[in-house]
């Protein structure tokens, strides 16, 4: 069983910045890619940013490129989402997820999820 905990969400000042963590544990981390999507207020959730297993490859939403920035630490089980330049609409509750293969921007291709944290942006 994967257990993934998201930190760090709050409450920003536009322009602001912040650092989400996602701890993973029940297996092993550093063997499958992991995603964070977003999902604000009566919208579907969608894809923010992907790192492969060992954090060669990575994919950005064009909405967050040049502003926010994914890594990961296998020896510490967490991946995290650097976020800078915040606008209100980056206003959403962040989930970070696990893949086994498929498409890095789908949902549906993720398998494990974990309960969400809340980034709320003030202008």
């Amino acid at each position: 069983q994967v257990q993934l905990v998201e930190s760090g969400g709050g409450l920003v000042q536009a322009g602001g910045s912040l650092r989400l963590s996602c701890a993973a544990s029940g297996r092993t981390f550093s063997s499958y890619a992991m995603g964070w999507f977003r999902q604000a207020p009566g919208k579907e959730r969608e894809f923010v940013a992907f790192i492969s297993w060992n954090g060669g490859t990575t994919y950005y939403a064009d909405s967050v490129t040049g502003r926010f920035t994914i890594s990961r630490d296998n020896a510490k089980n967490t991946v995290y989402l650097r976020m800078n330049s915040l606008k209100p609409e980056d206003t959403a509750v962040y989930y970070c997820a696990e893949q086994w293969g498929g498409r890095y921007y789908a949902a549906a291709d993720y398998t494990y999820w974990g309960q969400g944290t809340q980034v709320t942006v003030s202008s």
